[in-house]
């Protein structure tokens, strides 16, 4: 499944397409894909957000698959390996970021399924410095929203502080609640139980999964917590959440916002911004920029300890159109993948 095309999203946005089977180069794997995650940042890249540098592209960027072939020069890996590739497909390792391990700082940082062909597809190469093993615990649909909802997610969590000296008996906020807010809120549970959990979210269903996972509160977008939070993630593609949120935090709290891009369609709520209401006092925005290859081995290893099993729902790739509208114009319950192996032996919702 390809895009060929940017603009305004349909149920043709991405086209069935045969190409010719690819073959691993020096240092490079092929992977027989098994299941893709869904993301939003596909949605940015069919609506001219984050427009690929060329097109067609074959997207997605959270890859379960097992290795089928290697090139020369690769060690420590062999045929059969399951494997999984995240949004980080390339960087120099060179640079000052990578050198001070931010590689997702990179100025030649390559993103999978945006600067190069993704896992929308039965099979794809990738660098085997960019692999990552995957937990046995995991099923493959389950491992699949952990490579970036939840390693991205993982990142965003390290920068709110909460996780510095472990700073337990914090408030943490949720600025909508889709794939990534529900794993991190997981995390963040094992990793920090004394915490408590606050949850803004669009739909009533949304918040009740929330509640069911054990956020402390859940309310919409108009509604106000109990207390006043020492950070919140955000992980919506809209400005308005973050207008009505900043309101909510403590003196000196932080606000970090998880999205590649956001959308123009309500760009103007940011003209309702009252400094001395939402900013002043010290409040600090921060950005998460894309994503290294140790918040995604970390998030795995987290997820693991912690019995952490996502919630999904599983879509034929064929149905990659489908799951993309859905994830545009449903509540959201849980993270979305595509099943791509006809071997897959993974059940329609966990």
């Amino acid at each position: 499944m390809q895009i060929a095309r940017t603009g305004p999203l349909h149920e043709r946005s991405l086209e069935p397409v045969e190409v010719p089977i690819p073959v691993p180069g020096s240092g490079e794997v092929r992977l027989r894909v098994l299941v893709c995650g869904v993301c939003h940042t596909e949605l940015d890249e069919i609506e001219g957000r984050a427009i690929p540098p060329h097109l067609p592209v074959i997207p997605g960027h959270q890859v379960i698959g097992r290795i089928d072939a290697i090139g020369e020069g690769v060690e420590g890996l062999s045929v059969g390996d399951r494997v999984g590739v995240a949004w980080i497909f390339h960087a120099c390792g060179q640079c000052r970021h990578c050198l001070d391990g931010e590689e997702n700082l990179c100025a030649g940082f390559r993103a999978t399924g945006r600067d190069v062909n993704g896992g929308y597809a039965e099979k794809m190469i990738v660098s085997a410095d960019f692999v990552h093993a995957i937990p046995e615990s995991f099923s493959d649909a389950e491992a699949a929203p952990l490579l970036c909802a939840g390693a991205v997610g993982f990142r965003a969590l390290r920068l709110t502080g909460l996780l510095d000296g472990e700073q337990d008996g914090a408030t943490l906020g949720f600025s909508g609640f889709g794939a990534s807010a529900h794993l991190v809120l997981q995390l963040a549970r094992q990793r920090l139980p004394a915490c408590r959990f606050y949850v803004f979210a669009r739909s009533a269903d949304e918040r009740a999964f929330a509640l069911n996972l054990g956020a402390d509160w859940a309310g919409g977008f108009d509604e106000a917590p109990p207390r006043l939070l020492d950070a919140i993630i955000d992980t919506t593609p809209a400005w308005r959440p973050i207008v009505s949120v900043l309101r909510h935090l403590v003196p000196g709290g932080r606000l970090v916002i998880n999205a590649i891009r956001k959308e123009d369609t309500d760009k103007a709520a940011l003209l309702e911004l009252d400094y001395a209401r939402d900013l002043w006092l010290e409040k600090q925005v921060r950005s998460v920029a894309n994503v290294t290859r140790e918040d995604v081995r970390e998030c795995l290893l987290w997820a693991a300890e912690a019995d952490l099993h996502p919630h999904v729902e599983v879509y034929d790739l064929a149905e990659a159109n489908r799951a993309l509208l859905d994830l545009r114009s449903k509540p959201v319950r849980g993270a979305k993948v595509l099943r791509v192996a006809s071997d897959t032996t993974t059940p329609s919702t966990i």
